[in-house]
């Protein structure tokens, strides 16, 4: 069975590579994108870097869904990005890899079920599963005690 959903988006260049982005939802704020100097202004995230605040966005999102599903009420979630920008064989600037870092708020000792979460939240996160593509994402999970649950390293 196939299922499309669509949204849209609306960017208006503001000045020079400055754009305000607007969105489908009535009561969500405006946005401004930006690229850093010595190009733009560095008066908003770029679009290399609102890639990843989703990416992480999902995950984190997939993972408490998950937890929530077992009937855990998990402290707030943490999570660190870090991209790569590399050149690719023709000298262009690509967005090289993606490594997020989830923060428990928790020790996953006190974490019902977590097991199953890690086997299974990846897989639901459509930002990742779409990126993944064409960008390696790595994936680590870790609790408040800074146990590592789950490393999956970039492929």
């Amino acid at each position: 069975m196939s299922e499309s959903l669509s949204f849209t988006l609306e960017l208006e260049q503001l000045q020079d590579y400055e754009f305000r982005v607007r969105f489908d939802w009535p009561d969500v704020a405006e946005l401004r994108l930006d690229e850093p100097e010595p190009l733009g202004r560095s008066s908003g995230p770029n679009a290399a870097r609102l890639i990843g605040a989703a990416v992480a966005n999902c995950l984190s999102s997939s993972l408490l869904f998950c937890m929530r599903k077992f009937k855990r009420s998990p402290g707030p979630l943490r999570a660190d990005v870090t991209g790569e920008l590399v050149r690719n064989e023709r000298g262009r600037m690509r967005i090289g890899r993606f490594d997020v870092t989830i923060r428990l708020a928790e020790s996953a000792a006190d974490v019902a079920h977590l097991d199953r979460c890690m086997a299974q939240f990846e897989d639901f996160c459509v930002v990742t599963e779409s990126v993944r593509h064409g960008i390696p994402v790595g994936v680590r999970v870790v609790d408040a005690t800074g146990a590592e649950i789950l490393a999956a390293p970039a492929a």
